[in-house]
């Protein structure tokens, strides 16, 4: 097992929260200068960038897994990591039409613009990607396997767009082994009170929009190598 530093938590400029600064390209470098081994790109509801950043990150030299952030239609946001960018885009498919229809308006959103393999800004995503879609988060672990997906909640001890702040509460029915916070100190207090969360792993991610705000290499997690299928397996390998 070899240790390697990760942020699996990442929005670019598709996201329309996120900074048009953060292009796949300045990403990957970003991830360059802080050290980093190991990153998902997870923008809102869609993998459309990721062919570019997986690109783009294996002329650097970083592990780039594709991945989406969804919004359940309980609006709890889901991290979905993928070994191949074949599936990643297979699952966006799925995702796209179950978006709640509203129109992206940039000037309140912020754009959503679609990057090629040299940063190059090559299209808009034109439904507004923030919204929830209606996967309910009891059948997200279906609508993934097919894609041969990974699930993770994300941010689970904030206080909005999580499993706890909007369910409030571990369903019973889940089968998730990997679960996301937010600040790694509240963790003893939730694993207490939902028992569950002891017998699954832990990653703590920056869910970063601004390029600047990408984790330096502070956190740390154990694979085999550092490739997408090793790390894949590390994040749900029971304890």
């Amino acid at each position: 097992m070899i240790p390697l530093h990760y942020d699996l938590h990442l929005h670019s400029c598709l996201s329309p929260c996120g900074d048009n600064d953060s292009t796949p390209g300045n990403i990957v470098g970003m991830a360059v200068i802080k050290n980093l081994d190991v990153i998902a790109l997870t923008d809102h509801n869609t993998c459309k960038n990721c062919k570019a950043a997986m690109a783009i990150g294996r002329e650097y030299g970083i592990t780039v897994i594709p991945g989406m952030e969804l919004t359940t239609s309980e609006e709890v946001h889901v991290l979905c990591l993928f070994h191949t960018l074949e599936d990643a885009m297979g699952f966006d498919a799925y995702v796209e039409p179950r978006i709640l229809q509203i129109p992206n308006d940039p000037k309140v959103f912020g754009d959503q613009f679609i990057c090629d393999e040299n940063d190059e800004v090559v299209g808009t995503f034109p439904t507004l990607l923030i919204s929830a879609t209606d996967i309910s988060f009891d059948k997200v672990d279906d609508a993934i396997k097919p894609f041969n997906g990974v699930m993770i909640p994300a941010h689970i001890d904030k206080n909005s767009f999580s499993l706890m702040s909007n369910l409030g509460f571990v369903p019973p029915d889940t089968d998730f082994k990997c679960f996301e916070l937010a600040d790694m100190g509240n963790l003893h207090r939730l694993q207490e009170s939902n028992p569950y969360l002891k017998n699954c792993n832990v990653i703590t991610d920056s869910d970063a929009h601004y390029l600047e705000k990408i984790n330096e290499a502070v956190n740390t997690l154990y694979a085999e190598s550092n490739s997408v299928d090793d790390v894949l397996s590390a994040l749900i390998r029971r304890n």
